[in-house]
């Protein structure tokens, strides 16, 4: 017998808003997580990308988030990108349907005025990139004295951004009573170093999807020259329908967007240069079928979710193997099958065959009119299984199709002062940042 919400001690108004948007049974980590943070626990979860982690703390934060005061807000969740606090919002405000909750995105590229306005009138939520908060706390524009939720969303990408002193800061100025839910896809040292400053006895979950969450991805890995990579993108997002291409770097994406707009594909750039308008026009031209292709830096990878995207592209592939998880995690939501096909050039093939290994992925590289050997897996870690330097992870199989994954069949989607141990906060210098935008 399957477990429903209201198993997980969900309130039947939020059970109700879920049903509306066709989410009737929780996914492996909301299972896991919602009892604890209903309960008032601390809770670190680590899930894959796509696994419904905002779910899991939204509830939470709209259930015991309310009354607030002019410029005191109760809960705040710390997203690391501009495109995922406005999702996340998104999100919490289709969940708090009509029933008072509100809740501001706050991050960098847009106006203050409205943020301060809105906060004059008082909100129960702010979902915020660290730097663009810590601006509107020096301005006087909030307290966050009266903040007892605090979520951190997407954990490490906060460190791999460099955000965690501005995240330490923020969190020493809000209520010592606070509760803090942590979700992460991976956990390092420096996330486990924030788990030990600002939580409490912590209740960790660790999940591993299973398919009615996180659908079946179909991993390849093209040999190709630098001058064909172009036709080999484009032929891709034909074949799919759509895809996000992933870049290196911001000049690159603007290039190959110009590059697959002349080889008769609609495509348009997403990256830091880009204003926040340019920005949000971007995502809804592909959101809504004018784009074929969102061409993306890493940046902006944690913050792009599309429904049903059925390929990811690795244009430029990535060396380190969670970023690789991050880029890929696009595809293969909800219970849906993607595909993610890294182009691979000879300068690069080195370093990609070392993220092969660490993921457990089959090594080597096929010809882009030639047979497979994909590996389709339904989650990946960037930790070799086992401790081992090689094979497959848990989930993964040989795949004989050629490149290109088929359609999966529809499932619900779904879419997003603690003293330190030993009593004595650290002290020093702050170490040099990357401002959150």
């Amino acid at each position: 017998m399957s477990t429903s919400f209201s198993d997980l001690g969900v309130p039947a108004r939020l059970e109700a808003r879920l049903a509306q948007q066709g989410i009737t049974s929780p996914f492996p980590i909301q299972a896991a997580t919602i009892p604890d943070a209903l309960a008032g626990r601390d809770v670190c979860g680590r899930a894959p990308t796509g696994s419904g982690k905002t779910i899991a703390f939204g509830i939470a934060v709209v259930a015991t988030s309310g009354g607030s005061a002019p410029r005191r807000p109760r809960a705040l969740v710390l997203v690391p990108t501009r495109e995922l606090a406005a999702q996340v919002q998104g999100e919490l405000a289709l969940l708090a349907g009509d029933h008072g909750r509100r809740s501001i995105a706050v991050y960098g590229g847009t106006a203050y005025g409205a943020s301060r306005r809105a906060l004059d009138r008082g909100v129960d939520v702010v979902v915020a990139c660290p730097g663009r908060l810590e601006d509107l706390l020096t301005q006087g524009a909030l307290s966050l004295r009266d903040v007892r939720t605090v979520v951190i969303d997407e954990a490490d990408r906060m460190a791999d951004m460099g955000f965690l002193p501005s995240v330490r800061r923020l969190l020493d100025q809000t209520s010592p009573e606070r509760q803090v839910l942590l979700f992460s896809a991976t956990i390092g040292r420096e996330v486990e170093s924030i788990i030990a400053r600002y939580q409490r006895d912590p209740v960790r979950h660790d999940v591993v999807a299973d398919e009615s969450s996180v659908g079946e991805v179909s991993h390849v890995f093209w040999r190709a020259e630098r001058s064909e990579r172009v036709h080999l993108t484009a032929r891709l997002v034909s074949q799919h329908g759509r895809a996000v291409v992933f870049c290196r770097t911001r000049r690159g994406a603007d290039r190959l967007a110009r590059q697959l707009g002349a080889a008769g594909v609609s495509a348009v750039a997403i990256h830091g240069d880009r204003t926040q308008a340019q920005r949000e026009r971007a995502l809804a031209a592909f959101a809504h079928g004018r784009a074929s292709a969102l061409v993306a830096t890493d940046v902006a990878a944690r913050g792009i979710h599309v429904d049903d995207l059925p390929c990811v592209v690795h244009f430029d592939p990535p060396t380190d193997a969670t970023d690789y998880l991050h880029r890929s995690g696009r595809t293969g939501r909800a219970g849906k099958t993607g595909t993610v096909v890294s182009l691979v050039t000879d300068e690069d093939h080195s370093a990609v065959r070392g993220m092969q290994r660490t993921l457990g992925l089959s090594q080597g590289l096929d010809a882009p009119d030639g047979p497979s050997t994909a590996t389709v897996t339904t989650t990946l870690s960037a930790r070799p299984p086992g401790g081992s330097t090689g094979g497959r992870p848990p989930g993964a199989r040989r795949n004989g199709r050629a490149g290109g994954g088929s359609r999966g069949a529809d499932r619900h989607p779904q879419g997003h002062n603690a003293q330190p141990r030993g009593g004595q906060r650290r002290k020093g210098g702050r170490p040099p940042q990357r401002r959150a935008s």
